[in-house]
């Protein structure tokens, strides 16, 4: 997803400050090992909004969100935003260092965002419903 498709604007996104620092640790962790997914997701971490905890709205994609989302002009998928540990596709659990993981981190519903996949097709995935999760729940 560092690709971003040209004149594409990015919609704005908001991260508590404890799952910045978090997720930060993981993609330098990374970095060395799988630096593209790293790459990712600090380029999403660099933009973000970042807040105390305690002013983290209901709504947003944060780790352990349950989310309902579409790409492209494909059907809407349910899945829960979570560390690479605890992804499971068939428990409908996604890893943050995911194209889609990392371009949901910091959503809101009605929010889209389009980028080039590995192929250079463009995609676009936009945020249809946020359920909160618990923030902790899956801790890296």
């Amino acid at each position: 997803m560092t690709a971003k498709t040209k004149g594409a604007r990015l919609p704005a996104i908001t991260i508590a400050r404890s799952e910045h620092a978090r997720l930060s640790n993981l993609a330098d962790m990374l970095a060395e090992r799988d630096p593209h997914s790293a790459e990712q997701l600090a380029s999403e971490l660099d933009r973000a909004r970042v807040i105390d905890d305690a002013r983290m709205a209901p709504g947003i994609v944060r780790m352990g969100s349950v989310v309902e989302f579409r790409i492209d002009d494909e059907p809407p998928q349910t899945a829960e935003l979570v560390f690479p540990r605890d992804a499971d596709i068939a428990r409908k659990r996604i890893s943050v260092l995911t194209s889609v993981g990392a371009a949901l981190i910091g959503m809101s519903a009605g929010h889209a965002i389009e980028w080039a996949a590995r192929d250079g097709k463009p995609r676009r995935l936009s945020v249809i419903a946020v359920h909160d999760g618990v923030p902790d729940a899956h801790a890296s």
